[in-house]
């Protein structure tokens, strides 16, 4: 029986060992943080900030920002509906509320126009989503927060590697927040990571993520933090995927290129785009059903490659506004993102994947649409 082809996967080589292992001997006492300040100060350079801060998660890593830039109950911060549940869940740590607004039809990315609809005097911030890999419209987004003195929080988690007009996200806003979860592009397989290039920021969220402790080292404590902290075996992993990284993103975007070749020609079958002024890392290859020239359904056509060739695949995220805990925080209806949630597929997009299997995930699909 064939093997089935998971939607996702790491690439791990002898030079991750290599790190890992070091720091599982030696990592430790005086070298506790050895490989933790290597990190961040390695990722802090590849994106083009003053400071990076190593977490446990990218949910910790946003919360944390949220609370360096004085979030609190009784604000509001926007954010995509179509987006990842963690996004919406820490603006709630907070006591603020999230307000969920559209996306754009092609990048599948928050829609400016839909920001600025949705502001009210009670808006402190913006929380744009870098949906799988393609860098949101950060100017036009950054004109919105100017214009109304807001903040920009950047949910980075899926967008290592890419580029908007030649910068990183993550250092497009306020504060940026990475993922380094076992699917991302490079993983340490649970983390994140937060940047800034504001040091008072990065202060306070280190404050916050040390318990809110004495900065000065004593254990007197200020106020009731947190602790969302990276180890230093994940920092040694990190660190040997960052320096890989232009090499883990082009394999990405030559497994975006076979989808191109193999599935570019079937009428009804959108694809991920790269707008001219992006660099799309293109952390999963997706495909979105077009209703009026397709009659299978998304649901089926998943079963399908499942049951008939051993291919799993993974739906786009739901909508926020779905779920229970957040269905009062849509302001406006949503139908792009409702849209898109109902019929986009993520599709196997694991860095060991090889254009054999690529074609023959390809083919299945063929078939199942030719039926």
């Amino acid at each position: 029986m064939r093997k089935t082809i998971l939607t996702a996967g790491p690439s791990i080589t002898q030079k991750e060992i290599e790190y890992v292992t070091d720091a599982v001997k030696n990592g430790w006492n005086e070298n506790w943080d050895s490989y933790l300040k290597k990190f961040e100060q390695a990722f802090a350079q590849f994106i083009g900030v003053k400071h990076a801060l190593a977490t446990s998660s990218c949910t910790g890593a946003m919360h944390l920002a949220l609370l360096a830039l004085g979030i609190k109950e009784g604000d509001e911060v926007i954010i995509p509906d179509l987006a990842w549940v963690a996004t919406a869940s820490v603006v709630k740590y907070v006591g603020a509320s999230p307000v969920l607004v559209d996306v754009l039809e092609d990048t599948w990315c928050l829609d400016p126009e839909s920001v600025r609809q949705a502001i009210t005097p009670k808006t402190k911030a913006i929380m744009p989503v870098h949906l799988y890999g393609h860098p949101c419209e950060m100017d036009e987004i950054n004109k919105i927060a100017k214009e109304y003195g807001l903040f920009v929080i950047e949910d980075a988690a899926q967008s290592i590697g890419s580029l908007y007009k030649e910068k990183r996200p993550g250092s497009l806003s306020d504060i940026g927040c990475f993922s380094f979860q076992g699917a991302k592009i490079m993983v340490t397989g649970e983390g994140g990571m937060l940047v800034t290039d504001n040091t008072e920021l990065y202060e306070k969220a280190k404050f916050y993520n040390n318990h809110g402790r004495d900065p000065k080292g004593s254990f007197w404590i200020f106020e009731v933090g947190y602790k969302y902290k990276m180890s230093n075996i994940q920092a040694a992993l990190g660190l040997a995927q960052l320096e890989r990284i232009n090499e883990l993103v082009e394999k990405k975007r030559l497994i975006y290129r076979w989808y191109k070749q193999y599935l570019g020609d079937i009428d009804g079958l959108k694809m991920n785009v790269e707008k001219s002024n992006v660099f799309n890392n293109y952390w999963m290859s997706s495909i979105v059903l077009d209703k009026k020239k397709i009659s299978i359904s998304r649901d089926e056509l998943m079963k399908n490659l499942k049951e008939k060739y051993q291919v799993d695949s993974r739906t786009f995220f739901y909508p926020v506004s779905e779920f229970k805990p957040f269905n009062k925080n849509r302001r406006q209806e949503n139908p792009r993102s409702k849209y898109l949630a109902l019929n986009g597929i993520n599709l196997p997009s694991g860095h060991n994947l090889t254009e054999g299997e690529i074609r023959y995930i390809c083919d299945g699909i063929r078939q199942i649409l030719n039926q």
